[in-house]
């Protein structure tokens, strides 16, 4: 077994004192492992993006990728991009706004920052870790001076319900808390207002049916 794979091997009972967590920019000797835990995180694996795509993110905006170290290993990570989000289309992919991952689209003149990637190691959810690179990511955007934050986001409990009601309809039902989703009600409890249905925004991502939800945090300061 790899010294990389022995990284992500956690134990259950692990108590994980909060000020052990050291939020940080990623850098590029970071990449292998990043990628390594994100096929880890994702299901499937292959939504994660690859060790060539973290390098080329941290590359071309550096400011913009974040991950989290405890005991010097990485247990989360979470990647952005600047674009003029009228520059693409309305019902754009994942694919398209991130340049397959590379962010080679990447404009540092834009105004809107949009989040392409979040991922924390399963053994160390519940830590408000996802909230801590939310937090970054407004402290990033009000640095930058930036209109917004934007994402496409998940729903992945959506295939439990896809052959009783829309994706409009289940995104209501969350909303309503009436439905749980991991990612949507985070998402909706940490202040980001959501838009519209993304269809098509994974074309791997068969939890979410392949739907997103495109979500907005307008930056008052």
């Amino acid at each position: 077994m790899s010294n990389e794979n022995r990284n992500l091997e956690f134990k259950e009972e692990q108590i994980v004192n909060k000020t052990d967590l050291i939020i940080r920019n990623s850098r590029p000797e970071d990449a292998e492992r990043i990628a390594e835990l994100a096929r880890k995180c994702f299901d499937p694996p292959e939504i994660a993006f690859t060790k060539e795509n973290f390098l080329s993110q941290i590359e071309h905006f550096p400011k913009g990728q974040f991950c989290v170290e405890f005991n010097g290993e990485i247990i989360g990570s979470c990647s952005s991009v600047i674009v003029n989000i009228e520059e693409y289309p309305k019902y754009h992919t994942l694919a398209e706004i991130s340049d397959n991952g590379n962010i080679r689209n990447h404009n540092p003149n834009g105004k809107n920052l949009y989040g392409i990637d979040v991922i924390v190691h399963p053994k160390f959810r519940g830590l408000k870790i996802g909230k801590s690179f939310y937090n970054a990511r407004r402290k990033l955007c009000e640095n930058l001076g930036l209109h917004s934050i934007m994402f496409g986001g998940r729903i992945p409990n959506y295939h439990k319900y896809a052959d009783k009601m829309t994706s409009d309809d289940y995104v209501g039902k969350v909303m309503q808390n009436k439905i749980f989703d991991p990612v949507l009600t985070f998402q909706l409890k940490n202040g980001f207002l959501y838009k519209y249905i993304l269809p098509n925004y994974i074309s791997t991502d068969h939890e979410s049916m392949y739907f997103a939800t495109f979500m907005e945090w307008v930056n008052r300061n």
